[in-house]
């Protein structure tokens, strides 16, 4: 009984949380593109589970990293500032090349990474990294979740099999919220 109601929790939070963010990103004059994408990367971070080797001790931050140049502005400090998921803070880094990624746990290629976007997946295949994208077939490609904007909303693709690889676990109340895309398709 005590699972199925923590599972029921999750679902419900997740949905209130996912349908807040939808609903919004509907109204352009108080919330925009990135940070309805800002406030999803946030929350990957209470739905995505990574191997145990990910973090080194209990109080390790979760790492968003950002390839290529930054389209978010403000919106994903503001999104995890003073905020924190199991007790990990967040922290937020640039970075210019996939060599940089070794602390990261979230990976947000942008779309100026297009051209070099098969090369970079392929490197982060198996490094434990949820790597998240904002191309058409990023998610094809190998890529795990895909922002892709519909009737100017944010809907999410992902790949099962690509955090498979990478030994993720996403939430399955995250997973009925997209549409499923397998590698190579």
């Amino acid at each position: 009984m005590r699972a199925w109601c923590a599972n029921t929790r999750t679902r419900c939070g997740l949905c209130l949380l996912l349908g807040f963010v939808f609903a919004s990103a509907g109204f352009a004059q108080t919330i925009d593109e990135y940070q309805v994408k800002a406030a999803f990367l946030y929350n990957f971070a209470k739905f995505v589970e990574w191997p145990v080797q990910t973090f080194k001790t209990d109080k390790d931050p979760v790492r968003i990293c950002v390839l290529g140049q930054d389209p978010f502005g403000s919106a994903l400090q503001d999104a995890v500032a003073g905020k924190s998921v199991l007790g990990r803070r967040f922290v937020l880094s640039d970075i210019s090349s996939a060599d940089q990624v070794n602390d990261c746990q979230i990976l947000f290629i942008s779309s100026s990474e297009r051209k070099r976007m098969r090369s970079i997946l392929a490197e982060l295949q198996t490094m434990g990294i949820l790597t998240v994208g904002e191309c058409d077939g990023f998610a094809a490609e190998g890529g795990i979740v895909n922002f892709k904007l519909s009737d100017g909303r944010v809907r999410l693709e992902i790949n099962v099999e690509a955090a498979g690889q990478a030994k993720l676990r996403i939430n399955s109340s995250v997973l009925s919220l997209a549409q499923i895309v397998k590698t190579g398709h």
